[in-house]
């Protein structure tokens, strides 16, 4: 949904992704989701162990991918062959710039992650 005229922090912003990461491995690994994986995995053989395995994985990969991407941002990580600097604004052009690093490792990198 578009909300014209939202002001956001850089860690409210930061945590969007966090948010999205766990939804994105809890809808694939939650056997009542639309989305979820269960009974492919389980179809291909794999036992609960292993299957706890790939959610593990699938959530260290969508952590690795969404925390580079946001490093991208500001020009700390390369997004695809380009390191750049961007400058990222809100709709009333506060910008979430300039800190996002070290919201997102906190966010993505801490003990409770």
């Amino acid at each position: 949904m578009i909300n014209n005229n939202v002001s956001i922090t850089s860690e409210e912003f930061v945590q969007e992704f966090k948010d999205l990461r766990d939804e994105l491995v809890r809808s694939y690994f939650t056997i009542d989701s639309d989305t979820s994986r269960i009974d492919l995995l389980e179809k291909s053989g794999m036992n609960n162990e292993q299957i706890n395995l790939t959610e593990k994985i699938v959530s260290e990969a969508l952590t690795d991918a969404l925390y580079t991407v946001l490093l991208g941002l500001e020009g700390g990580a390369s997004i695809g062959q380009h390191q750049i600097m961007y400058k990222l604004f809100d709709e009333q052009s506060n910008e979430l710039t300039g800190n996002i690093e070290s919201i997102a490792w906190e966010k993505f990198h801490s003990e409770n992650t």
